[in-house]
């Protein structure tokens, strides 16, 4: 087995690499690589190999007529230049190799009549894929051509990964919940996968048989994650010929997936992660009668079964709504955080899918999300855009204690029973925990709960106070008293003199004073209502 841990720079986890589960960097472009072959085969652009292998990933093209164009490239480019600069074709091509870029592609006219002997021999020394561009063919037209091939990539890994998912949520339905998720991953993944227990023993595997050296191979690799805390959350290598890689589940009780595949897609690595969500909630210890039937009615959530069905098998509540964002923005990061305040992932909205049947505005289980998006699990029926983007939604009971995360921002809702969730309460729910991830994302705060109680219990009190002293510092005590009974009567006169025991014409006085010092129309009801805000938030 190969097993190196990864360099500080590039695009995310390579094969033979161990790694910590992260965000993919910023460089890394929202759709999957292209392969130089699939261009080439655009016959309509007429482009040539001239040099180098065709079966290399394109990430993106850049078109640069720089002498050096190093600086400039991040590496899995398409390179595209005229060769307006192109002194010494042998250094030009060690730079752009050095700078990672996947192919070469020369355009010939203006500049050249053909593509240079010496750039030709260069390409072919270093094995950098060098393709011709016939006159014909404009730089934008390849450009164009290897946007549309990502975003067709792009769809199908979109689909593909929808459809695998419903698939693992309902083999998590199934009366043998484990076996079935493991059966339905190794068939989506067209490979083997295997539970390891805390010992490195297999427990339960699924899948197509693989060679022995294989089977040793992914089992240590598994034994890489461990039940160590703050080990890696994930590890790839290979072995026996096959593409491994392993996956610590959430429970805390060191189980650890493993999958063996002959190739790595882009989906495969959300595909496992949902597995890993599901099998964290299916073997999570000391999980009694009720909470099987519990997990199972939170699993036919995942599946866009309505409230309303399911929430008998729920039990009697109460239930709270959890919003949270933060971790590494993986789906293990997010299984973590489940198991960490005891319940099951219910939608990761930042992976772009709908939040299940029943939402308005969302895309219900198995169709594609947006462009630009990943599929994640879907939940139960929210309300268009009730999961922010990059937020976690969970569903836990409400005597849990929720308690704030390390690395993680929450917002949480007010208690909701079981007839609440039949009708419209989850979605009232969804709604006060997506409005207090907001407050608590504005304040800094890592955990900030709904306040029920009307328009002023949206404002946090620190900032009310604050604002309430700024806007009434010209007034002094005996002023702000005044205003304050004044505003209470209604602006009655009489009545404010004879609640604060002076004459009326003191009165006028002192409500006259307060309107010059607050350079305000006192009877704006508007302003008003915000002085009568601020006074009783002093």
């Amino acid at each position: 087995m190969k097993c190196t841990f990864p360099p500080l720079t590039g695009r995310g986890m390579y094969e033979g690499h161990i790694a910590m589960t992260s965000a993919e960097p910023a460089a890394t472009p929202p759709a999957p690589p292209v392969s130089l072959t699939a261009l080439l085969a655009r016959r309509d652009l007429g482009l040539r190999l001239l040099a180098g292998p065709e079966d290399v990933s394109i990430h993106w093209v850049h078109t640069s007529e720089m002498a050096d164009p190093y600086p400039y490239l991040l590496g899995g480019e398409l390179l595209m230049t005229a060769g307006v600069q192109l002194a010494d074709p042998a250094h030009y091509v060690e730079r752009v190799v050095e700078a990672g870029a996947a192919a070469l592609a020369f355009g010939v006219t203006p500049v050249y009549d053909t593509v240079p002997a010496e750039l030709v021999e260069a390409c072919a020394r270093h094995g950098l894929p060098l393709v011709e561009v016939p006159p014909r063919t404009p730089f934008t037209a390849v450009a164009r051509a290897l946007w549309r091939l990502m975003a067709e990539a792009r769809l199908y890994e979109l689909r593909r990964v929808t459809e695998a998912q419903q698939s693992l949520a309902a083999a998590a339905a199934r009366p043998a919940p484990v076996p079935a998720v493991l059966g339905a991953l190794a068939s989506r993944l067209g490979g083997r996968a295997v539970l390891f227990g805390a010992d490195g023993t297999p427990s339960v595997a699924a899948g197509r048989e693989v060679p022995a050296e294989a089977t040793r191979a992914l089992r240590d690799l598994a034994g890489v994650l461990g039940p160590r805390p703050g080990g890696p959350a994930s590890a790839s290598g290979d072995g026996g010929g096959l593409r491994l890689a392993a996956y610590a589940l959430g429970g805390g009780d060191g189980l650890t997936l493993g999958v063996a595949t002959e190739r790595r897609g882009p989906g495969d690595h959300t595909i496992a992660g949902v597995a890993v969500v599901l099998l964290s909630l299916l073997t999570a210890p000391h999980r009694g009668a009720d909470a099987t039937a519990r997990d199972g009615a939170l699993v036919r959530l995942l599946l866009g079964t309505a409230p309303a069905e399911i929430a008998g098998t729920l039990g009697p509540g109460p239930w709270t709504v959890v919003h949270a964002r933060g971790g590494d923005g993986t789906p293990f990061a997010a299984a973590g955080l489940a198991a960490a305040l005891g319940t099951a992932l219910v939608d990761t909205g930042g992976t772009g899918a709908g939040t299940g049947a029943g939402g308005r505005g969302g895309a219900a289980p198995g169709t594609p999300g947006q462009e630009g998006t990943t599929p994640g699990v879907a939940g139960p029926g929210g309300t268009a855009g009730s999961v922010a983007l990059g937020a976690v939604r969970l569903l836990l009971p409400a005597p849990s204690s929720v308690t704030a995360q390390s690395g993680w921002t929450l917002g949480v809702s007010a208690p909701v029973d079981a007839d609440g969730l039949a009708a419209d309460g989850l979605a009232a729910a969804d709604a006060q925990a997506a409005r207090a991830l907001r407050r608590a994302e504005a304040t800094g705060a890592d955990l900030v709960r709904h306040r029920p109680g009307g328009l002023a219990a949206l404002v946090d009190p620190d900032e009310a106070t604050a604002h309430a002293r700024a806007l009434l510092a010209p007034l002094s005590e005996p002023l702000a008293e005044t205003l304050r009974v004044w505003l209470s009567l209604h602006g009655g006169w009489d009545r404010t003199a004879a609640a604060m025991d002076i004459h009326r014409n003191t009165v006028r006085q002192r409500i006259t004073r307060c309107a010059a010092l607050l350079d305000r129309d006192l009877d704006d009801p508007d302003v008003r209502m915000e002085l009568w805000f601020a006074l009783t938030s002093r």
